[in-house]
């Protein structure tokens, strides 16, 4: 019988490497207090919110290895509006063209299709919950 070859692995845990190029950025833009309560692990609230990116569960579905739900959700929504993801993936972009590692001209997309729930554009929006809907941001 032939041997299986290992699957490779998946980025369910901030590896060591990125977490040396995240942490000082994080620690520029989100400063530890001088007073008030100790601050929780931001690596394992990193990891959290992998987990929940990657899964798609809802935020309280994050498992309790990872934290508190409501501080993981906090410290994204955080991180988010003073433009921590934005500036990280500013970094690696520029790192990785210095390194001469993305041929820009072959890159392709990659989505999912489904199955439009409950008709889609066809049926449109019903008056009274147009009123209801608040947009949604991004981060």
């Amino acid at each position: 019988m032939a041997k299986r070859k290992p699957a490779p692995s998946t980025l369910w845990e901030v590896p060591d490497e990125l977490w040396w190029r995240m942490g000082p950025l994080l620690n520029r833009l989100d400063p530890p207090a001088r007073t008030g309560r100790k601050r929780t692990d931001r690596r394992r609230v990193m990891d959290g919110i992998v987990f929940h990116l990657r899964t798609g569960c809802q935020w309280n579905g994050i498992p309790r290895a990872y934290g508190d739900d409501s501080t993981i959700f906090r410290c994204f929504a955080h991180w988010c509006a003073v433009g921590f993801f934005r500036k990280l993936w500013a970094q690696l972009v520029r790192e990785c063209d210095d390194l001469k590692g993305v041929q820009w001209k072959g890159q392709a997309g990659d989505c999912m299709l489904g199955k439009a729930r409950f008709g889609g554009a066809l049926l449109g929006q019903t008056p009274r919950i147009v009123g209801k809907m608040a947009p949604r941001r991004a981060c």
